[in-house]
């Protein structure tokens, strides 16, 4: 099954076709970055305008790249949910009109679940049942994963998201928009000098907490005389260095807890080189593996819709195409079922 892959639930629109002997076959991204860069964040009503500008040209590219025509396609796939709900309709009704049209099938992912199944593009996927941290600007869950559908939450956020703290963090630091990225790299050139705290280190369950440990960088800020450049290179590298331990960690304790030896990180933090060397090192001295999507495939893309709706759609049984529409803008992961 050849399956057109469409993802437009923020800021990025992304277009790919997957097929399910060959693998993935095309994908293209624009990004929006330049353009809400001037307001300090996405502007909801840019960004669904953008993804109609871009998505129908982007088609046509990953279908060029493939040596394919629209009539090739078998299956679409889309974003319904989480996200942006206007950005989510203009992908949603692109994507059920071009399946009407061409009269295949049409499946609705979760955006989530796309993050969670990135890893399975790469040429050595892990294999079920595994543990996942998926971390990004907008979530950070610890999932028990035994199969597609098949999603167990072990640990959340009780706040902000660790991305969500990373560019909260850049803005207090005047470093821009998106902040995170920015952070990361002042902390490479970062050394000890700072303390600041490690939230729910040590609780006993597997859940985060990062909005105070942005009040203590507001706070460390302000005591500041001087924010010159050392200065906010020392706080971004304690910044980094207390939320890859923090994650880290729990994600250890819930490799302990499972008693799996299989560890999977998706989402846009899932890039940060130095969480990929806590992980690393930790995994390895307790016998457990690490996957990671590659780091164009971390942060959003259709590609992991594509692969997450053709193992979707592969599954089900034939049936009447259902070309109706909506979106869900606020949606439980933990809510999916395991195809039929």
């Amino acid at each position: 099954m050849l399956v057109l892959g469409i993802e437009s639930s923020c800021d990025e629109t992304g277009v790919a076709l997957y097929d399910t002997r060959r693998g993935l076959l095309a994908h293209a991204l624009h990004s929006q970055i330049d353009m809400h860069a001037a307001y300090g964040g996405v502007v909801p009503e840019l960004a669904s305008r953008d993804h109609i500008r871009r998505a129908l040209p982007l088609t046509q590219q990953v279908l060029a790249q493939a040596d394919k025509t629209l009539q090739d396609i078998e299956g679409i796939a889309y974003t319904q949910g989480p996200g942006l709900a206007g950005a989510l309709l203009v992908g949603t009704s692109i994507a059920q009109s071009l399946a009407f049209a061409l009269n295949v099938p049409s499946i609705g992912v979760h955006h989530l679940e796309g993050h969670l199944l990135a890893p399975m593009l790469e040429e050595n996927p892990p294999a079920f049942p595994f543990v996942a941290l998926l971390v990004s600007g907008g979530h950070s869950q610890l999932m028990r994963v035994d199969g597609i559908g098949q999603y167990e939450l072990l640990g959340d956020t009780l706040d902000d998201a660790a991305g969500e703290a990373f560019d909260k963090t850049a803005k207090l630091m005047k470093l821009g928009y998106p902040g995170g990225p920015a952070l990361s790299k002042l902390a490479e050139s970062g050394k000890p000098r700072f303390q600041l705290p490690r939230p729910m280190l040590n609780s006993p369950d597997l859940n985060f907490s990062f909005s105070g440990l942005k009040t203590a960088v507001l706070t460390l800020v302000n005591n500041q005389p001087q924010l010159d450049q050392e200065t906010v290179q020392d706080i971004a590298w304690e910044f980094q260095e207390s939320v890859t331990e923090i994650l880290a960690l729990k994600c250890m304790k819930a490799l302990k807890q499972t008693k799996l030896k299989r560890l999977v990180v998706s989402g846009g933090v899932g890039a940060n080189k130095r969480l990929r060397q806590r992980l690393n090192s930790e995994a390895e001295k307790r016998g457990a593996t690490v996957s990671y999507p590659r780091l164009e495939f971390c942060t959003d893309n259709g590609a992991m819709i594509a692969f997450a709706g053709a193992m979707r759609l592969h599954a089900m049984q034939q049936s009447t195409p259902d070309y109706s529409f909506s979106v869900r803008p606020r949606w439980d992961l933990a809510e999916l079922k395991a195809p039929a």
